[in-house]
């Protein structure tokens, strides 16, 4: 399980970031804990230990850095997974044949976004990758659609165009924005957790697209959908406050995205 799929979950406190609860973590990808209740149990012991000391900052930020990093690295050669003897594996089991019949969806002004990952699709989730930090999605853009920013805060991305013209565009942290027009045989890179995203401005062409991330859950933040159509609504007025806008205009983006 990837660290990024166990925060969204809210299943990894926050104290673990530091050093015992990260023991816990190393244990967990060197199978010297097999599932997840351990992993969990290791990390609320670690937390009740780390919570009646004083953590060094540095050593903190250190341990921050280092588990953010990438995914965990596997000390054998691929992942078996639970209930899998790994002697019935064969090269069916590192097949996956997804995107043979993806369909766009033509009647969408969002782009259709199709992942395999460790995760996804549900019915089909690729376990293959679980512990090889990588991952991909075919993207599929009917003209004038877009796929809306968004960032993706355990991955980095490379963005390969198959057919057509697609515009692209990512803003950094000192919130420069850089764009560029991709052709068919062009790559680019989005930094993990920047906030990005692509239009085909075409308006008779369909686009292809085919994305690999460093990550076997790179995770995906959808800026308009988090903001207006989150699981429990942000407030009215925060919304109004941080957008400068009317309660009118935040209740019709709700709509929109609801």
């Amino acid at each position: 399980m990837a660290l990024c799929q166990l925060q969204e979950n809210n299943q990894v406190p926050q104290l673990f970031m530091t050093q015992q609860p990260h023991r816990c973590w190393m244990k967990y990808t060197k199978h010297r804990l097999q599932t997840r209740a351990e992993l969990q149990t290791c990390l609320a012991q670690a937390t009740r230990s780390v919570s009646a000391t004083l953590i060094h900052p540095v050593n903190c930020a250190l341990t921050l850095q280092s588990v953010q990093t990438s995914d965990p690295e596997l000390t054998k050669n691929f992942q078996v997974p639970a209930g899998i003897n790994a002697a019935d594996i064969n090269g069916t089991f590192f097949t996956n044949t997804f995107f043979r019949n993806v369909m766009a969806n033509a009647t969408s002004p969002f782009a259709t976004v199709t992942t395999v990952n460790v995760v996804a699709p549900a019915s089909a989730p690729f376990l293959a990758v679980e512990g090889l930090g990588v991952s991909m999605a075919l993207l599929q853009f009917p003209p004038g659609t877009v796929n809306p920013p968004h960032t993706h805060p355990c991955g980095t991305e490379l963005l390969f165009v198959i057919e057509g013209a697609l515009e692209v565009g990512m803003v950094d942290t000192n919130n420069k924005l850089f764009t560029s027009m991709l052709h068919k045989g062009d790559i680019f890179a989005f930094p993990k957790g920047l906030v990005h995203f692509q239009i085909n401005n075409d308006k008779y062409q369909t686009v292809t697209a085919l994305a690999a991330f460093s990550s076997f859950n790179a995770g995906l933040v959808r800026l308009p959908s988090t903001l207006f159509n989150s699981s429990a609504p942000i407030s009215d007025e925060v919304l109004e406050i941080s957008f400068g806008v009317s309660g009118d205009v935040v209740k019709a983006l709700r709509a929109q995205f609801a």
